[in-house]
C-alpha cells in the first residue's frame, strides 16, 4: 500500500510504501477510493491536538470498499461500500459510553489522529464504527459528509429549531449544513472572511438570504449561530449577532483563544456551546436526512500525492467547498 505519512509535528507529508495492513478481530480493511481533506487535518499537522501518534496517516472522511474482513465481523462483507468517520472506536465501558454519549468517551480512538486514516490506498477500520453506504451517490461527492457533514449535523441539532441561523465560516461544513437548514425551512445567514465575495456569492447561490463579512451584523438578530471557522475572535461577534435566549455553537475540535468580551454579550440567557466529535447515531440520522434534503457537495478532487499542496490551499482559504484526495 501507499500512504502519505506525517512523521512529526509540522513536517511535510511523505509518500511511503508500506506492507498491506491486516485487520484484527472486529476490524475491516478498506481500499480507499476517496478521502476528504478537513481543517482538523491541519490541526493534526500543526500538532494542535494532544497525544498525536507519530508517525500517523491523516484523513478521516473515508469512502472505500471492504477488501478484507477480520474475525468476528458480520456487519460488512467483501465489496461493501463503507464510510469511515473521525470517531474510530470507543471503550464502551466508561460513564459516557454507558449513558449514550459515546462522543465523549474517556478512551476513544480517532481516525487519522490516534489511528491511521485515509490519506492512503488502504486503511483499517473498526467494523462497528464504519457506516454502510449502499451504492447510490458518487464517492468524491460523499466523502465530505463523513466529517463536515456529520459534525455539521450535530452542531445544527444543537441549535434547536432556530428559524434564523447564522453560519460563520462557509467552507466544507458550512455549505453542507446550509443546504440542510434551508431544506428544513430556516433562513441562513452566511458569514465569511472580509472580502471573500466568492464564498458569499456561493452561499447566496445555495439559498442563503444574506451573506457578508464576519464582523457585520444581519438586518435582525439571529436565533442561533454556528461557528465552523477555528477562530476564537468570532465568538464575541456571533454572540453580538444573536438575540436574547439565542445560542452560539462552536463546532470545531480546536479553536484559537477566545478574547475577553463584555458580559452583556452573554447576558440575556444567551448560550455558548461546543460540539465534541460525533456518535454513530448522528451518522445514521444524518445520512437519512442528507438523502431527503438532496445535498450537493461542492468538491474538487486531487491525486493523493498532492496532499501537501491541498493542505496549504486549505490553510490559506483558497478552496471553495471541499477538497478530496483520490489514491
Amino acid at each position: 500500500m501507499r500512504a502519505m505519512v506525517l512523521s512529526t509535528r509540522g513536517a511535510r507529508l511523505q509518500m511511503q510504501e508500506r506492507d498491506d495492513p491486516l485487520p484484527d478481530v472486529g476490524q475491516i480493511r478498506v481500499k480507499v477510493s476517496a478521502c476528504g481533506v478537513c481543517r482538523t487535518d491541519l490541526h493534526v499537522l500543526d500538532g494542535e491536538l494532544p497525544d498525536i501518534k507519530y508517525p500517523i496517516v491523516p484523513g478521516h472522511e473515508i469512502i472505500g470498499r471492504v477488501d478484507l474482513v477480520g474475525a468476528g465481523v458480520t456487519a460488512h462483507r467483501l465489496g461493501d461500500r463503507v464510510g469511515i468517520p473521525w470517531l474510530g472506536s470507543t471503550c464502551g465501558a466508561c460513564r459516557f459510553c454507558r449513558e449514550g454519549m459515546e462522543n465523549l468517551c474517556d478512551r476513544p480512538t480517532f481516525t487519522g489522529y490516534t489511528r491511521d486514516g485515509g490519506f492512503a490506498t488502504h486503511t483499517i477500520g473498526d467494523a462497528r464504527f464504519a457506516f454502510a453506504l449502499g451504492e447510490s451517490g458518487d464517492d468524491v461527492a460523499m466523502a465530505p459528509l463523513l466529517c463536515a457533514g456529520l459534525i455539521g449535523w450535530r452542531s445544527l441539532v444543537m441549535t434547536g429549531d432556530a428559524p434564523r441561523l447564522g453560519i460563520y465560516g462557509f467552507g466544507a461544513a458550512g455549505h453542507i449544513i446550509a443546504q440542510v437548514a434551508i431544506w428544513q425551512g430556516r433562513s441562513v445567514h452566511a458569514f465569511t472572511r472580509a472580502g471573500d465575495t466568492e464564498a458569499q456569492d456561493f452561499a447566496r447561490s445555495l439559498g442563503a438570504v444574506w451573506a457578508g463579512a464576519s464582523g457585520a451584523l444581519p438586518d435582525a438578530p439571529l436565533d442561533a449561530a454556528i461557528i465552523y471557522a477555528p477562530a476564537g475572535e468570532l465568538v464575541p461577534m456571533a454572540l453580538r449577532a444573536v438575540r436574547k435566549g439565542g445560542r452560539v455553537v462552536c463546532a470545531g475540535i480546536h479553536m484559537s483563544d477566545i478574547p475577553s468580551f463584555p458580559y452583556d454579550l452573554l447576558w440575556g440567557e444567551r448560550k455558548l456551546l461546543s460540539v465534541a466529535n460525533l456518535t454513530r447515531q448522528d451518522g445514521l440520522d444524518f445520512f437519512a436526512i442528507a438523502e431527503k434534503a438532496g445535498i450537493h457537495t461542492k468538491t474538487t478532487a486531487f491525486p493523493l500525492a498532492e496532499a501537501n499542496q491541498v493542505l496549504a490551499r486549505l490553510r490559506h482559504g483558497e478552496l471553495l467547498g471541499a477538497a478530496v484526495l483520490q489514491p
